[in-house]
């Protein structure tokens, strides 16, 4: 049986007719179960459902890799065409108000950047939430990992990152960063929202979470287009470390840190984008 992952929204679209964004989302159907992780920030997401003749509506479930609206925006469209309720999986703290600074000195020019729709709205849309900070399994072989730990010495949270609390800015830790994971013949298949937490501390907890050491393949956002060369480097060993097949990055990894994963990785490396569709 295999994981087939087509991605619906990417910062780059793979050929004429599709649109892309900045932002994410990635149709994960394995057997019964079709779970889509994150809606990109506008409607793209249907229109290029369309484009591929995907019927959303054979969407059994979403899941919100973190609370960011280029992941989330998308929510409230999908679930006006959708023809019944759907859980949708996300960490609580993925409704913090959520903001960036985009100068300097960091914490100058806030921009709000978290979901832009109440929970009240999207649970008369159709929504119903499930809110957890631990993994929560959706299949014997599809869990999505809660809080990811920060284990490694060279991957670390953005610093310009801040939750509104009680009229003050405070340094967001995100703890809401999650990822998807297939677990199966061949080891984990994972899927990245964002990775804000770091690829290799996700991968580290999907194998703790499941009990699966092997890494088949790693798809999504790796966070790694503000990286330097010795976390890139050190990326790079510790992908090796675990012998991962296939590696296919997208949205917030960024030309430079993408060159150096495909100089190295080869053939084991892909462009993540609107349109590709991979089989695992």
């Amino acid at each position: 049986m295999t994981v087939r992952l087509t991605t619906l929204c990417d910062n780059l679209a793979g050929s004429v007719g599709y649109v892309a964004e900045w932002g994410l989302s990635i149709l994960v159907q394995y057997k019964d179960e079709a779970v889509l992780l994150d809606t990109g920030g506008t409607d793209s997401v249907i229109r290029n459902a369309i484009q591929n003749g995907i019927n959303l509506n054979q969407i059994t479930r979403i899941v919100l890799s973190h609370g960011h609206k280029d992941h989330t925006g998308g929510l409230r469209h999908l679930l006006q065409i959708l023809d019944a309720k759907r859980q949708v999986i996300l960490h609580p703290e993925a409704w913090a108000s959520k903001y960036a600074s985009r100068a300097e000195p960091v914490g100058s020019e806030m921009h709000y950047i978290g979901i832009p729709y109440s929970k009240e709205e999207l649970e008369h849309l159709g929504a119903k939430f499930t809110l957890s900070r631990e993994p929560v399994w959706i299949t014997d072989e599809i869990v999505v990992t809660g809080e990811v730990p920060l284990q490694t010495s060279f991957e670390s949270i953005d610093k310009n990152l801040f939750v509104k609390i009680e009229g003050e800015y405070q340094m967001d830790t995100v703890p809401d960063d999650q990822a998807l994971v297939v677990k199966t013949s061949k080891g984990l298949v994972v899927i990245l929202g964002c990775a804000h937490h770091g690829m290799i501390n996700t991968l580290q907890h999907a194998q703790k979470i499941t009990g699966e050491e092997r890494v088949h393949a790693v798809v999504g956002g790796t966070h790694l287009f503000r990286a330097g060369p010795d976390q890139l480097e050190q990326t790079i060993a510790a992908l090796e470390e675990f012998n991962v097949a296939h590696i296919g990055v997208s949205h917030c990894t960024g030309m430079p840190a993408s060159m150096a994963l495909m100089q190295h990785f080869k053939d084991r490396f892909f462009f993540n984008h609107v349109g590709k569709v991979m089989e695992f």
